[in-house]
């Protein structure tokens, strides 16, 4: 579902979003002093996915420690689109392309900052099944088995690119499924429990998530190739970020992460009973790679 209206309402949601901030904030002595400034103070959007939680609080831990204060806005992709084009946010650190969120770079292009840099390159999205579901290995059997699904996709966020390129897949497949929203964390549950109870189920996914380290999962084989290949993942942020922050402009540029560093701090931050500390934990023990990204 597009939020069409978003940027006329954009301001009165915002506010009200800022009372469900998560502020993850850690032990103030264990970081350099913040400024209180406006202009140290950087507004990030934050999705609730677990790769988007892993590295905004990675961030948040490397910013503060640099004296910059992080505040986090917890909203869905299009309202953070939204939020950056009216200069109410400073950075989204989640954009998938060429094929997930390719909407938004279309929609928003003259209006926000697409950086050209990625932090991780070697991205997929496609449709999942448990391993045991031997009857499909492709987006064409589907039709044919939609008795085993009762002809329902499990879907997340209805705001996220990957559930568009999803709605534009059943029509390429002509799939005779419903394609049902709900969030990340709902449709990890139902995944969860189907394999707890070798049921079958369908739903789009993407690597990295740490889902696939907990449970066997198969991607189904796209030959029309909706979903693109080997997605990116890139940043955004509001026009004249770059003149009004130049270091952590330039910080995010350098930004790259590889499977093993991704995946390692996505479970730091999943197992810690504050997400801030997990990412802290991961910082600590990545000083080297760190100082890469500062250089």
């Amino acid at each position: 579902m597009r939020f069409l209206s978003v940027k006329k309402n954009i301001t009165i949601f915002l506010t009200i979003m800022l009372l469900a901030v998560l502020t993850a904030c850690g032990d103030s002595g264990d970081k350099a002093e913040s400024s209180s400034s406006d202009s140290e103070t950087i507004e990030m959007g934050q999705i609730n996915w677990a790769e988007n939680i892993a590295v905004t609080n990675m961030w948040k831990v490397i910013l503060e420690e640099k004296g910059y204060e992080v505040n986090f806005h917890l909203l869905d992709m299009g309202t953070i689109m939204a939020a950056l084009a009216n200069d109410e946010l400073d950075v989204g650190l989640e954009v998938w392309l060429p094929v997930q969120d390719a909407n938004y770079l279309e929609q928003y292009k003259d209006e926000v900052h697409f950086s050209e840099e990625t932090w991780y390159d070697q991205a997929k999205v496609g449709l999942v099944v448990p391993e045991y579901v031997d009857e499909v290995d492709s987006i064409e059997d589907l039709n044919e088995n939609s008795n085993l699904f009762e002809s329902v996709i499990v879907g997340f966020d209805p705001g996220a690119g990957t559930m568009e390129v999803t709605e534009d897949l059943l029509v390429e497949y002509d799939l005779d499924y419903e394609l049902l929203p709900s969030s990340e964390p709902a449709m990890i549950t139902e995944i969860k429990e189907a394999i707890e109870k070798q049921e079958p189920i369908v739903a789009p996914l993407w690597s990295p998530h740490r889902i696939f380290s907990e449970v066997d999962l198969k991607y189904l084989d796209d030959p029309k190739l909706v979903y693109g290949g080997a997605e990116k993942i890139h940043h955004a942020t509001r026009i004249g970020f770059e003149e009004d922050f130049t270091e952590v402009d330039q910080w995010f540029k350098n930004w790259k992460m590889d499977d093993d560093q991704i995946g390692t701090l996505m479970s730091y931050v999943a197992d810690a009973e504050n997400p801030l500390d997990g990412a802290k934990q991961w910082v600590e023990e990545n000083e080297d790679i760190i100082a890469e990204w500062l250089n």
